[in-house]
């Protein structure tokens, strides 16, 4: 297996992740949260994508999924186009709420494409390759994939946990 490959799995996998928690799942559980402090499912699964647009869009020098595709404008939230979700407000958070799942998982799938056609060029010698100087150490190509993947991974966990939590909430 070679590089390209095994990121296009481990990426993989959190797509199928995103599925597995958006599928069939109720439209008012989306944007609840099992606590007030907590995020909802539909901000966990925005983020991870908005995560993973932002980081590897920089680290491979392209355009983010989200402005040049017009998801931002399609998703239609009060924050600037540039957010993550990083130090976001509750009020932030609960603006997803109103996005429909079908949406969050189109802008999704249109980010694992992109990302799967990056990762295919991807080479063992590219993954030294210095993307971010603001970091002491400097960010390598590697560090960010990995970064942005582990970042994934736990954000779609907390999903499929809250999912989880809530289902079993709102049964009698």
């Amino acid at each position: 297996m070679d590089v390209a490959e095994l990121l296009t799995d481990a990426y993989g996998r959190v797509h199928e992740e995103v599925h597995r928690v958006l599928d069939g799942l109720d439209p008012a559980l989306l944007g609840a949260r099992v606590d007030p402090g907590a995020n909802s499912i539909a901000w966990l699964v925005w983020h991870l994508t908005r995560v993973q647009d932002d980081h590897v869009a920089d680290a491979f020098g392209t355009q983010q999924v989200w402005t040049a595709d017009g998801w931002a404008d399609r998703l239609a939230l009060s924050f600037d186009p540039s957010a993550t979700g990083y130090g976001q407000s509750r009020a932030d958070v609960d603006a997803l709420a109103a996005v429909p799942a079908d949406l969050l998982l189109g802008y999704h799938d249109a980010v694992h494409a992109r990302t799967l056609g990056l990762l295919g060029q991807v080479r063992a010698g590219d993954l030294d390759r210095v993307v971010d100087t603001r970091w002491d150490p400097p960010v390598t190509l590697g560090v960010r994939l990995v970064s942005v993947l582990s970042d994934d991974l736990q954000h779609v966990g907390q999903a499929a946990y809250a999912r989880g939590v809530l289902r079993r909430s709102a049964t009698p």
